[in-house]
């Protein structure tokens, strides 16, 4: 029997009430686990994933090492997306079990947190050149614009978790962004101005989903 401590995370206190980010988590749990296994614990976050203060992911980092068990985790950015973090938590002796690559080796962990964590770099330079050509066309970034910014990914967020299940569980099947496009566009499930997905819209989304950075 494998024992097991389970974390999830939600990034805003209307995803924590809606159980929708929720669900789609312990979803894959569920389809992770074996008849034999056991989770002896769930710690619940409500918190955004750029911070490694996190109480309940600490308390479940702490119950894995008292417990000898391991530390399942549905997605990996449910965790963290720096690679000094996961290194350092690794290295703390922590198995560190993630539900959507169930085979991959320690060192593949590491791969894919380099990847997820030069993505996120990658975007916020995006965002401050775009900022930067913004101001030098004479564009005002004053209350207004942030406001309005503020507002649109609000909105874009909030139209995200009606269709997450079904993103997320197509995103799974297809395993690549225009597989996924298809899927969502076969199904009926429409983008937020009712158009359809292509693969660089999925892209987009996927970002937004795993890094809470929306565009």
């Amino acid at each position: 029997m494998t024992e097991y401590v389970a974390y999830y995370r939600v990034s805003t206190e209307r995803q924590g009430r809606s159980g929708l980010g929720l669900e789609a988590q312990r979803a894959m749990v569920e389809q992770f686990l074996q008849p034999h296994d056991k989770v002896i614990a769930e710690f619940t976050e409500i918190q955004s994933g750029k911070r490694d203060d996190r109480a309940e992911l600490w308390n479940a980092i702490n119950l894995t090492k008292k417990t000898r068990s391991k530390l399942l985790i549905p997605k990996l950015d449910r965790f963290s997306r720096k690679v000094s973090f996961i290194s350092g938590i690794i290295d703390q002796g922590i198995e560190l079990v993630v539900c959507e690559h169930p085979n991959v080796s320690t060192f593949f962990l590491h791969l894919l947190a380099c990847f997820a964590e030069e993505e996120r770099r990658q975007i916020s330079e995006r965002t401050k050149a775009a900022l930067r050509a913004a101001k030098n066309r004479g564009t005002v970034l004053g209350r207004n614009a942030h406001a309005l910014n503020a507002k649109r990914q609000s909105e874009k967020r909030d139209f995200f978790e009606t269709i997450r299940d079904e993103f997320e569980r197509a995103f799974e099947e297809a395993g690549t962004f225009s597989g996924t496009a298809r899927l969502l566009n076969e199904r009926g499930v429409r983008t937020a101005k009712g158009g359809k997905w292509y693969p660089q819209t999925v892209r987009n989304y996927s970002i937004g989903m795993s890094d809470d950075t929306w565009r």
